[in-house]
């Protein structure tokens, strides 16, 4: 492999990851409180970025569209928990798995409805590059992954400063003893599910200028993003962000050596983690609910 490729390998990889993680962590906080996969999160990401794509070509304004694409992420999300998730809190995980991706695909087949099939170019909002060891590294790049740093930093600090957050913590341990003190669960839930389907949103207008935006693009990341919540221990945020560091940084340098590697590694990692640690890097022991 070429050592002139390494840097902006793995400032790719970090950046792809960093995308993986704003995706991830909406599962992983969705499973830790409520014990239910959303895989529906991938429609919110795709929704974001769709929105992204119509408003910066009406308005010419990328960031414009960012902020957009984050409202209209929460506003769906919102939506989706009080129809749908609010009436299956209580039922067994895989009932709400199965349910999670029948809307991911009830989702898709609207955006097709409104957008068409074909796929859809959003311009990089920052052509500038910096030198990084020699090395001109897309500006733009360095920004998704400060972006991330950020949300993972305004999280640390949401769960761990705010009487929400230590709620929202605590209910993740053992949500019958947050019952007992007397705090509305079902509000926590509603608060966790707004952020996760926010973060979706914010990860697929972010992704937008780097890929084309289609309707399957969600259904085209799912198996890495379960990969990153698996390996990272489901629940754990912490382990979110270190595992979508591996699968990036995989992807990514595996790709340069031998690109089959980019889609076979991630699988191999997952499952030598899973031998060694079944719980993954971080994660807890499942508790029912």
């Amino acid at each position: 492999m070429d050592t002139s490729l390494i840097v902006p390998g793995v400032i790719f990889g970090l950046s792809i990851g960093s995308i993986y993680f704003l995706m991830a962590i909406g599962l992983s906080l969705c499973f830790g409180l409520m014990r239910i996969i959303s895989l529906d999160q991938l429609l919110y990401y795709s929704v974001g970025a769709y929105i992204t794509y119509s408003v910066n070509l009406h308005t010419g304004s990328f960031w414009l569209g960012v902020l957009a694409a984050v409202a209209a992420g929460a506003a769906v999300s919102l939506a989706i928990e009080r129809i749908v998730f609010r009436r299956i809190y209580e039922r067994d995980l895989t009932f709400s798995m199965i349910t999670s991706f029948g809307v991911l695909l009830g989702g898709v087949g609207i955006i097709k409805f409104f957008w068409g099939l074909v796929p859809r170019p959003v311009p990089v909002p920052i052509s500038e590059q910096m030198s990084i060891f020699g090395t001109e590294i897309p500006i733009y790049r360095l920004i998704v992954i400060l972006v991330a740093i950020a949300v993972y930093i305004a999280i640390w600090l949401f769960l761990n400063r705010t009487i929400i957050g230590k709620a929202i913590r605590a209910g993740i341990e053992n949500v019958e003893h947050v019952e007992g003190l007397g705090i509305n669960v079902a509000r926590l839930f509603t608060i966790t599910f707004l952020i996760a389907g926010t973060l979706s949103a914010l990860a697929g207008a972010l992704h937008a200028p780097l890929i084309m935006v289609d309707p399957h693009m969600g259904l085209e990341v799912l198996a890495f993003v379960f990969m990153v919540v698996i390996i990272g221990g489901l629940g754990s945020i912490k382990g979110t962000l270190i595992s979508s560091i591996i699968v990036g940084q995989v992807v990514s340098l595996g790709s340069l050596i031998y690109a089959p590697l980019a889609q076979m590694a991630p699988f191999a990692i997952m499952l030598l983690i899973l031998l060694v640690k079944p719980t993954g890097l971080f994660g807890s022991v499942l508790l029912k609910r």
